[in-house]
């Protein structure tokens, strides 16, 4: 298949965590042909949705991970499969890359569908399961955050459409800094803040666990520094082996037929405990760990997902 990949500077990425650098390099392993380009190259120009890029090719060696072709412009609706990969903040530029891949997804498999990963944000589409969520609110209003914390005492306040936890702070019942940390966010930006009641848990670990067209297929565990409360590994936290749980399989089960049936093939949530705190189909992580720790190449599973949908 002709396969392009929407994400961040690959000169910058980490080969050895890097989860859209494993599913290239498997892609190449297949046989398949790659195209990369990052998310400012995308262009809409008299109906047709272009990137400018370059073929690359992708080998496992510190320095020198990549070579890169010729620079030229591909037309994406002539392209077996698209990659939705670069990071969040699910922003504004963020958003405009959803709706021109959308104009292509009647031809091209676009991974993630667009659509939904718009419409389905991190921490919003986990609203529509409540009973595997700890206590949550969406918010600007300083009140109804007041109230929030009110009931629960010890609370996570964070951006809603932040990453990587950046900007998570939590909030115990001797804290003194509410009011100060909402004049913060509020003088960032226009954006609700989410707040959930916090999860003790969160000390032995924030799980990780992957889902391949809504099928669970490993998961590993974050643990935080002493310390800290993110356990996020942008942050510090420790990636662990760790198996699934009963619980697990539970919420997976659950939530999986609405992936799958929305086109959301490369997932992975966040479970403390017993609760699902985030569903990731921006770019999940997670992907080279679970690997190293179970010995499996998910990767492969990966793409024997997209080449079924392909045909």
């Amino acid at each position: 298949m002709k396969v392009a990949v929407q994400m961040d500077p690959i000169d910058k990425i980490n080969i050895n965590a890097d989860s859209t650098f494993r599913i290239m390099e498997e892609a190449r392993a297949r046989g398949h042909t790659l195209f990369y380009y990052t998310p400012d190259r995308l262009v809409f120009d008299e109906g047709r949705v272009q990137a400018h890029g370059w073929p690359v090719t992708v080998r496992r060696e510190e320095g020198a991970h990549f070579d890169l072709g010729p620079e030229t412009t591909i037309d994406l609706a002539e392209w077996d499969v698209v990659w939705l990969r670069q990071d969040p903040p699910f922003d504004m530029a963020y958003l405009t890359t959803t709706f021109l891949l959308e104009r292509v997804r009647d031809t091209t498999l676009v991974v993630n569908d667009p659509f939904w990963v718009r419409n389905y944000p991190e921490k919003l589409l986990v609203l529509d399961f409540p009973d595997l969520t700890p206590p949550t609110m969406v918010a600007r209003d300083i009140g109804a955050l007041r109230a929030f914390k009110g009931r629960h005492g010890d609370i996570i306040l964070k951006p809603l459409y932040g990453n990587g936890g950046a900007g998570v702070f939590r909030l115990d019942p001797n804290d003194r800094n509410f009011g100060a940390l909402y004049e913060l966010f509020a003088s960032l930006n226009r954006e609700p803040l989410i707040a959930q009641k916090f999860l003790p848990a969160v000390s032995a670990g924030d799980k990780r666990v992957i889902l391949v067209d809504g099928e669970p297929v490993g998961a590993i565990n974050r643990v935080p520094q002493e310390g800290e409360t993110r356990s996020n590994m942008h942050v510090g936290g420790t990636p662990m082996k760790v198996a699934l749980t009963e619980r697990d399989r539970e919420i997976c089960a659950r939530i999986g037929p609405l992936l799958r049936e929305k086109g959301q093939i490369f997932v992975g949530i966040d479970v403390i405990g017993e609760w699902l705190t985030e569903i990731n189909v921006t770019s999940p992580t997670g992907l080279q760990e679970l690997e190293r720790f179970d010995g499996a190449n998910v990767a492969a599973t990966l793409w024997e997902a997209i080449e079924r949908r392909r045909g």
